[in-house]
């Protein structure tokens, strides 16, 4: 049956949708010896479908992959950095890293650690990083300082950011020392940096920064993970994430960025 492209593409573990029509703008993806448009339609079981020169087959079609990751600090949530840097997929052995198309589900900022999907189901990818996408993540956040009860109101009720205000979110102090305290965060959006900017902001900058769970997926279960080791998620892991709800179009957000 004839479909997109960047759907063919992404169902064919190749790059997330999004990568996908990116690979297409930049003239990399050829149909039928042809270069092809955004938006083009094909066969992939009768159409010449090229990506870089190398044919796409059938047959090729890799089984979907679904991974947590414990990212550490210093390490990229791409597939590839110009800058020469660590990326998530080094932290794979070879039969996941190459040919798989398996690539990070948004973004862990390179400073902070934690919970990382990664999967090669480019509509799952689509799915889980678009705007009415409203999965919630945990983060346990070391900040400078004792913030005091109405600057922790303030956190909760919305920041102002870039003149549009933060969703509310569930802010609690775990525990308090002379010069930091540590924070449980539950967000369900994902502006660029958002937790580090609104700590910024309220004067108790981030000290560490730690995401411990997507959703009901931790990486502290009965076995807590180690930094830098990955696990295949359980069926009702995936199940969770293939039928959370959708945001109102009051709440779009920007697709694909990160609260780290």
């Amino acid at each position: 049956m004839a479909a997109r492209l960047q759907k063919i593409l992404s169902q064919w573990g190749i790059a997330s949708r999004r990568r996908a029509e990116q690979l297409i703008l930049a003239g990399r993806v050829r149909v039928n010896g042809e270069v092809a448009k955004l938006g083009q339609t094909a066969e992939p079981t009768t159409d010449r479908i090229e990506v870089d020169g190398k044919l796409i087959a059938l047959q090729s079609r890799p089984e979907h992959v679904y991974l947590l990751l414990n990212k550490p600090v210093g390490i990229v949530s791409t597939c590839y950095d110009p800058q020469g840097r660590p990326t998530v997929l080094d932290l794979l052995p070879p039969q996941l890293r190459e040919d798989e198309g398996i690539h990070p589900v948004g973004r862990l900022d390179i400073d902070s650690s934690g919970a990382l999907l990664l999967t090669n189901d480019g509509e799952l990818t689509f799915r889980l990083t678009h705007p009415r996408h409203s999965i919630s993540k945990t983060y346990a956040v070391w900040v400078k300082g004792r913030p005091s009860a109405t600057t922790l109101a303030d956190w909760r009720n919305g920041i102002d950011l870039d003149g549009r205000y933060t969703l509310p979110a569930q802010v609690d102090v775990v525990k308090q020392q002379t010069d930091r305290t540590l924070l449980t965060i539950v967000l369900t959006e994902g502006r660029n940096r958002q937790i580090r900017r609104v700590a910024d902001r309220l004067r108790h900058p981030v000290l560490h920064l730690h995401r411990t769970s997507i959703g009901n997926i931790s990486i502290d279960g009965d076995v807590p993970q180690q930094i830098g080791s990955y696990r295949h998620l359980q069926l009702a892991e995936l199940h969770s994430l293939q039928f959370t709800g959708d945001r109102t179009d009051a709440d779009l957000l920007i697709t694909g960025e990160s609260a780290s």
